[in-house]
């Protein structure tokens, strides 16, 4: 995932943020309609101590909505004091009310993106009421300007401007519960499935353990109570065979279920996986807080197993370091090797190929509400993150 798409998917998930982004850039466009208009202002004072003011609240404003979640009550609070802001510098302004016109049709625009008609819709006739009020005290103020006719224009088209953000808040809030109705559905639906797989992978790691093996270990006895009696170097190496057979079959066992996994947790079964990837000769680093038994365990013990997987495969590492941490409300699960690298634009071949490993990984994550994040340079190793939702209270 490129730093554009973060940026998106993070400035997505809190319109709030998008309105902070916008603010500041307004605020340097009153600043320059002010002075371009070369306006006598009415209360130079006020003026000059609300725009710097306004500024430095709404540049930490942005720097708090940026760092983390906000509040519900966020978004229409810093609306009401944006609509505070403009009318007192229109007021202090004094003939600056007419160049700041295009601000009141901005401000309209800044909670049409927050899924909230009814805030959309009490916004926009406070600006449009706020305007017309603005203009009101300003031909009280100077008896030879009065109230012109194009005031009352302005103003109608301020409650139509209103009535149409209404509408277009009303479609797009609409539209996203469909899509996070859709979300939830594709969400249960992995969800189904996972459960599906592992039952299947239950019922066949016991077929296996109670039918093949069971037979495998019955020939291996078989054998060595027919090598006291009998000595044939040939018997000793079907013996060895066998004998290496089991030991493989038991791994695929372990591999396809592991019961550690349901009884222990997330963290002991990662370990014992580490561990047979060092039986194998591959340096494993690994540093593993306890999370219990989160609802993903299970997804997060598939992912480590196809990026272990990978590098054991393809990417001729000497060391990996795995990590498994709680952040709040998140499980994040690393793993970074020195190998060869990648191009990760090939994993869109790789699927073209039937290769779809790290692609079906990937979408069963982002369905259940987590992530997946690779990052590689040729000759420099890999780096592939795994964030899914840990939920204290949620079992399966």
């Amino acid at each position: 995932m490129s730093r554009l798409s973060r940026l998106v998917d993070f400035l997505a998930a809190e319109p709030v943020r998008v309105a902070a982004l916008l603010r500041p850039p307004m605020i340097v466009l009153i600043v320059l309609i002010v002075d371009v208009g070369d306006v006598d202002h009415w209360l130079p004072a006020v003026y000059h101590s609300v725009i710097i003011g306004y500024f430095v609240a709404s540049a930490g404003w942005l720097l708090v909505v940026l760092r983390g979640s906000v509040p519900d009550w966020a978004g229409w609070a810093s609306t009401l004091i944006d609509v505070l802001a403009v009318v007192t510098l229109c007021l202090s302004s004094g003939g600056a009310t007419a160049w700041l016109l295009p601000v009141f049709f901005l401000l309209p625009i800044s909670v049409a993106f927050q899924d909230r008609p009814w805030l959309t819709a009490v916004l926009g006739a406070v600006t449009a009421f706020a305007y017309l009020g603005v203009w009101i005290v300003y031909s009280k103020r100077d008896d030879t300007v009065g109230l012109p006719d194009i005031v009352y224009l302005h103003f109608a088209f301020l409650l139509w401007f209103a009535a149409a953000t209404t509408g277009l808040c009303l479609v797009l809030s609409r539209r996203a519960a469909r899509v996070t109705a859709l979300l939830d559905a594709r969400k249960r639906l992995v969800s189904e499935s996972m459960r599906a797989d592992e039952h299947h992978s239950r019922e066949l790691a016991e077929t296996l353990h109670d039918g093949p093996l069971q037979e495998l270990l019955a020939a291996r006895l078989e054998l060595d109570e027919l090598s006291g009696r009998v000595d044939d170097p040939t018997l000793d190496a079907v013996r060895t065979t066998l004998a290496g057979t089991a030991t493989r079959l038991r791994s695929a066992l372990r591999t396809l279920h592991p019961a550690v996994l349901s009884e222990l947790g997330l963290t002991p079964a990662l370990s014992e996986l580490l561990r047979s990837y060092r039986d194998r000769g591959l340096e494993v680093e690994a540093e593993l807080d306890d999370v219990g038994k989160p609802p993903a365990q299970d997804l997060l013990y598939r992912a480590a197993r196809e990026l272990l997987g990978n590098v054991d495969r393809y990417a001729g590492a000497s060391t990996v370091w795995v990590t498994l941490r709680r952040d709040g409300d998140r499980i994040t699960l690393t793993v970074r090797d020195d190998g060869v690298g990648f191009d990760p634009a090939v994993l869109d071949r790789c699927v073209a190929d039937g290769h779809i490993g790290l692609a079906s990984l990937a979408a069963r994550v982002e369905a259940m509400g987590g992530s997946v994040d690779i990052t590689s340079i040729a000759g420099r190793g890999t780096r592939a993150t795994v964030t899914a939702p840990f939920e204290r209270d949620c079992r399966r």
